[in-house]
């Protein structure tokens, strides 16, 4: 019996997506989603997050953000990052939103807010 398993953050980047591309990697049956309201990536100070929509691609992002400064974004890891997760799927998925993709067997959360948004909204997926 093959396992569905779910990875889940909280704007489908960073956690979620390491643990995607590895588990992808070794052939699980994998998807991966976040819980926020928009996907926030770290911008020029804490005061200026880039936001997202849920299902901008990461392609999008990872245009977007090396136009605005590329140094910047390499150096924090942004840039790379996105390039990997685009490498792993087209683009963050929001895991309220996810009931066309059936049930998960094992659902994974990276920080206790999307353990309880997880299970606060979430029943038929489980």
């Amino acid at each position: 019996m093959k396992f569905r398993y779910a990875m889940v953050c909280s704007s489908n980047q960073n956690r979620s997506m390491e643990a995607h591309s590895l588990l992808k990697k070794q052939g699980f049956d994998v998807s991966s989603y976040g819980t926020g309201a928009h996907v926030k990536l770290p911008g020029p100070s804490l005061r200026e997050p880039n936001v997202y929509e849920f299902g901008t691609p990461y392609k999008h992002m990872f245009d977007d953000l090396r136009r605005k400064d590329p140094e910047l974004y390499k150096r924090n890891g942004i840039l790379p990052m996105l390039k990997r997760n685009l490498s792993v799927k087209l683009a963050p998925q929001r895991w309220q939103d996810n009931a066309a993709d059936g049930c998960f067997d094992i659902v994974f959360t990276f920080e206790e807010k999307v353990f309880d948004m997880v299970l606060e909204g979430s029943a038929p997926s489980l």
